[in-house]
């Protein structure tokens, strides 16, 4: 198994696809047998789709959008123009990609795709060692079920909500076959070495916790039959701002804010899987970037920027010593809303990855929603997470 790692920084796009083959040395290598590859929306998805396809030649080619660009060893990119790639050659492995409109039913069309993917890979039936998840905002919880239907609930599945820059809807997700606005792309991943993945948030309860007693969906009306907005209020000693006569965005306040659930526990600590409030309603209502349910005990969480800048090498640091011995690379997922909380301080995130990677390939993206598996757990959707997936440098 060969890695790589590559960042394109011209402008124009035909150029640094150019130049990210360049870096990944496709001449010399060849077609990669699999392809990540995380861009900004200020670069038309079209066109490089077209020219990944085109240049790249990879058999399993995983493209997605991410808020303002991508991080790696070159340094961090978010110009909006971001873009950069993660590859895989490993012909004693197997690697297929397929994606799919969510269409009415996202459950389906996510068991539909990695079974397709699976047939891709020539490996129908089996169990990959890895799923790469690339997914429209919005209905990962169907998404999940739905590869849980077909991989099983033990399965590593790890990804990344595609995101843009402004929770506009101009992310996009595409494979060889197509381009998405509202879709998933999946890549089952039976690699030749061994893959660890660590799944973390960079915050802490702060005691404050109640009961949802009405909710539909993401939308959460009452807590311990109170106002959702008026108890998050209060939770967060004024923090998260109340609605005025129309809905309101409380997206910024929140990064620090979020809530949680308690959904497993290890060693005696608990884990919390993190919802990112996104807007309040005049009628007390508050919309989340992921799913709860009547009768789920949320605690109030806080972070620091401090705590968010730390985490990301702290996560690297799990994973590496969660794969064993010397390792070939790593993939990271960080959330877009906490780049945007500690954008000035990005430089620091990527540094204290670098410092547990050293000159090791590595690509990050920020994304809009966050899946990965929790220690001694299934694979979760959640907000403001970070995930790094290492691939081992030794023989499995």
């Amino acid at each position: 198994m060969e890695i790589s790692a590559a960042q394109g920084t011209s402008p124009d796009i035909a150029e640094a696809i150019a130049e990210i083959a360049s870096q990944l040395e496709i001449d010399r290598r060849g077609a990669p047998h699999f392809v990540a590859l995380h861009f900004g929306v200020e670069r038309d998805v079209a066109q490089v789709h077209r020219e990944a396809i085109s240049v790249l030649g990879a058999h399993a080619l995983h493209g997605g959008s991410s808020c303002l660009g991508v991080m790696g060893p070159s340094g961090v990119d978010i110009t909006g123009n971001g873009l950069g790639a993660f590859a895989i050659w490993d012909s004693a492995g197997s690697y297929g990609t397929c994606s799919a409109d969510l269409g009415e039913d996202a459950r389906t069309a996510a068991h539909d795709a990695v079974m397709i993917a699976l047939e891709r890979a020539g490996r129908p039936g089996e169990i990959p060692e890895l799923v790469w998840l690339t997914v429209a905002p919005g209905r990962e919880e169907d998404v999940l079920a739905g590869l849980r239907d077909a991989v099983g609930s033990e399965t590593l599945i790890v990804g990344g909500s595609s995101a843009d820059n402004d929770v506009s809807g101009r992310w996009s997700q595409f494979s060889t076959e197509a381009v998405h606005g509202d879709g998933l792309v999946v890549t089952v991943l039976f690699p030749s070495r061994q893959v660890a993945s660590s799944y973390q948030s960079g915050y802490a309860p702060t005691g404050a916790n109640g009961v949802v007693t009405r909710v539909s969906g993401r939308r959460v009306y009452e807590i311990d039959d109170r106002k959702a907005v008026e108890v998050l209020n209060e939770w967060s000693s004024g923090a998260i701002a109340m609605a005025g006569d129309g809905p309101r965005s409380i997206l910024a306040e929140a990064t620090l804010w979020p809530l949680g659930r308690v959904t497993r526990q290890v060693a005696g600590v608990p884990f919390h899987l993190l919802a990112h409030p996104a807007i309040a309603h005049p009628d007390g209502a508050v919309d989340l970037f992921a799913a709860v349910a009547e009768g789920d005990q949320l605690w109030q969480m806080q972070g620091t920027a401090d705590s968010l800048v730390a985490r990301a090498g702290r996560v690297a640091a799990r994973a590496k010593t969660d794969v064993g011995g010397a390792v070939a690379g790593a993939l990271v997922v960080y959330c877009g809303g906490c780049m945007l909380a500690v954008r000035d301080r990005m430089d620091e995130v990527s540094a204290g990855i670098q410092a547990e990677l050293g000159n090791l390939p590595w690509l990050g993206l920020f994304s809009f929603g966050e899946q990965g598996v929790p220690d001694g757990d299934g694979p979760k959707h959640g907000n403001l997470m970070i995930s790094c997936t290492m691939f081992s440098a030794d023989e499995v």
